[in-house]
């Protein structure tokens, strides 16, 4: 049986400490990895539905038979593993900010770290989603300019509980449209987010994209006995 509690990793960066710990979650008997920034838990392996749902639903919307896709915020990783299992996916461009985040996927201390980092079709790049997406570069270093079928986004909470401030003009109409600037005709942007259906955030994937839709994802809760939720934004 493994140790009831380990902190795997740490590091001091310039938005506080990042560390990722791995606990022995007594009442289901199973590790669980949690990522903390500072004081605030950012995820936690007990709870990835939502995050896998959001690879499924954006790629079920995807035209072809071969994608290109972009995975904003690489995580734990559920949201890029889930995507590899799409065998229409013949590359993937992981993007995040953190390069001890990345490490800890190279140095395969994740469950799952294995099968991402030694795909062929996975590159995990180190970098700011926000900023790529509103330059003309885009978000592939080796190649400017060059577009996707999807980009699929999982970094802040919700489109108003922001990780940083710096993502907010992001969402909004202008933002939009530089994302959908670098995807391919018939591509689809879709976006993990926490809390319920944001009626705002609605309008403006409305103005800006030719569909949308709003899915709610429920699972269960073990620690509430109930169920939670939370939603996938799928624009196309």
């Amino acid at each position: 049986m493994s140790a009831r509690f380990e902190e795997v990793a740490w590091s001091q960066t310039p938005r506080g400490t990042i560390s990722l710990r791995r606990r022995l979650e007594p009442t289901l008997n199973v590790d669980v990895y949690e990522v903390k920034l500072g004081d605030e838990f950012l995820m936690s392996s007990l709870f990835t539905v939502a995050e896998a749902e959001l690879a499924r639903l954006g790629l079920a919307q995807a035209q072809g038979d071969e994608l290109d896709v972009v995975v904003g915020g690489l995580g734990l990783g559920c949201t890029a593993l889930t995507a590899l299992e799409d065998p229409r996916v013949r590359s993937m461009v992981v993007v995040d900010a953190m390069a001890e985040v990345i490490e800890w996927h190279e140095r395969e201390l994740l469950p799952g770290a294995t099968g991402l980092v030694h795909d062929e079709r996975t590159r995990l790049v180190l970098g700011d989603f926000f900023a790529m997406a509103a330059s003309e570069a885009g978000f592939d270093p080796d190649a400017p300019g060059r577009r996707f079928d999807a980009v699929l986004l999982d970094i802040d909470h919700t489109p108003k509980h922001l990780l940083h401030p710096d993502h907010a003009p992001f969402y909004s109409v202008d933002g939009l449209r530089r994302l959908k600037s670098h995807l391919n005709p018939g591509g689809v942007f879709a976006l993990w987010s926490d809390d319920p259906p944001d009626e705002e955030f609605n309008a403006l994937l409305a103005e800006t994209f030719d569909s949308s839709e709003a899915h709610v994802v429920t699972f269960a809760n073990f620690l509430t006995g109930g169920e939670s939720s939370n939603t996938v934004y799928v624009a196309h």
